[in-house]
């Protein structure tokens, strides 16, 4: 995905937006309203920020297949430690 294109996608009105995500990573709706809950309750407030964490992490979610699967726990547990990985990368002062 372009840049441009990237810029766009993430102004989508919300249900263009989840629609796009199903059809990009073959996600249901339920998956993709709890990776965005997810991401705001830990903090990722700005809709803008948080559509691009969430094309983020479902692009490293589904480089090698598909699509996205997560077992029992298994999307808690991968949002978690998609979490330290970009909080890690934060400089601290």
């Amino acid at each position: 995905m372009g840049v441009d294109r990237f810029g766009q996608v993430l102004h989508l009105p919300d249900l263009q937006f989840s629609q796009l995500c199903q059809q990009q990573f073959s996600i249901n709706k339920g998956i993709y309203n709890t990776i965005d809950s997810w991401f705001y309750h830990n903090g990722v407030i700005n809709i803008l920020d948080r559509r691009q964490m969430i094309l983020q992490f479902m692009s490293i979610h589904t480089q090698d297949e598909t699509s996205a699967k997560f077992g029992p726990g298994g999307l808690s547990k991968k949002l978690e430690d998609f979490w330290d990985k970009i909080i890690a990368k934060i400089p601290m002062h």
